[in-house]
């Protein structure tokens, strides 16, 4: 079959004829119609610390058609539309994943590539509004931000909640399951067309973080927010602290803007604030996140689609931040 193979001598991808995945009698194989980029792979290329004997076949998003079923599958069959969850062996603990928890792409194979052999758990059915290109573009960015938003940041309806960096995957579900939930959603951009790009989606206001007054800008729009999703950290996230009401649940789940200097404990522990660290998420997670999806007919926001040849130009793009949604790689017809 045909794959993006990460070479680890020059830590580019190519593309390379492998043999097809075998198929074990839990699993089933799919033949992937479309995966999506994520600043988990581009961090991989980045970082260059992947290191194996075999070939590497990242890729954690990914949507597509069962064509064959292992012996003791008894949930799908051939010609099912299936969706893949890329959080693989999570452990018993819902509060924080085990030793054993892997990502998609990373020793198991991932979905750059035109078939995948899965756990027949980790395939849920697509949602059947969706496309195959919106379908791969879910998975880990929205499962990432349901845990940050609901179980991490406690959302009920109503809260004032704050996005930074609205542009990214993540982010923008961030804001379509929050507006889908009946809060008032703020966002920070520092591009000003992805601001009103996102007022257009339902955000209330935004302000460009560029500017040394961001954060007043957004107090002089709204009196402070109750649950504030960030994945930048760095200087701002000071900031986000003071804009914080009592009582606020802030969920971390990046680092593009790096370490975060002198935060003040007193603006934490006066406000009552509460900080959790949050990455992925459980099964249960997934299920519930494909649920709010199909039942409130939410759409990914889709920037760019490219063919799995060019998946290079889709990572650069990507490493520009010139996205706003998604970055799609189409594999099959």
């Amino acid at each position: 079959m045909k794959a993006v193979i990460l070479n680890q001598k020059s830590y580019k991808l190519q593309i390379k004829e492998v043999s097809p995945p075998v198929l074990l009698e839990s699993n089933v194989l799919i033949k992937l119609n479309s995966a999506a980029l994520n600043h988990h792979e581009l961090w991989t290329l980045q970082e260059k610390n992947l290191r194996s004997n075999t070939d590497i076949i990242m890729g954690s998003d990914g949507a597509g058609v069962i064509i064959e079923v292992g012996d003791a599958v008894d949930n799908f069959k051939i010609g099912d539309e299936v969706v893949i969850n890329p959080s693989i062996n999570w452990g018993s603990n819902n509060r924080v994943h085990g030793e054993k928890y892997e990502i998609l792409g990373f020793p198991t194979q991932g979905t750059f590539a035109e078939y995948i052999s899965i756990n027949q758990k980790y395939a849920l059915r697509k949602p059947q509004h969706l496309s195959f290109e919106e379908a791969a573009a879910f998975p880990l960015a929205g499962l990432t931000t349901y845990r940050a938003l609901y179980t991490r940041g406690e959302l009920e309806a109503n809260n004032t909640v704050l996005i930074t960096g609205i542009g990214g995957g993540a982010a923008l579900f961030a804001l379509s399951f929050a507006v889908s939930s009946g809060a008032n959603v703020y966002v920070t951009s520092g591009n000003d067309d992805k601001i009103r790009k996102a007022i257009e989606l339902g955000a209330k206001g935004g302000t460009n973080y560029k500017k040394s007054t961001w954060g007043s800008e957004l107090l002089n729009q709204v009196s402070g927010f109750d649950v504030i999703i960030d994945s930048a950290a760095g200087v701002g996230f000071i900031e986000l602290t003071k804009l914080a009401n009592p009582g606020c649940r802030i969920a971390l789940f990046g680092r593009t803007a790096g370490k975060i200097p002198m935060l003040n404990p007193s603006s934490i522990f006066w406000k009552q604030l509460s900080i959790h660290g949050t990455t992925m998420g459980n099964d249960e997670e997934f299920k519930k996140m494909v649920e709010l999806i199909s039942t409130k007919k939410i759409h990914p926001i889709i920037d760019s689609t490219y063919p799995l040849e060019k998946i290079m130009e889709g990572f650069e793009k990507m490493e520009s931040g010139n996205q706003f949604g998604k970055i799609i790689i189409k594999i099959a017809n």
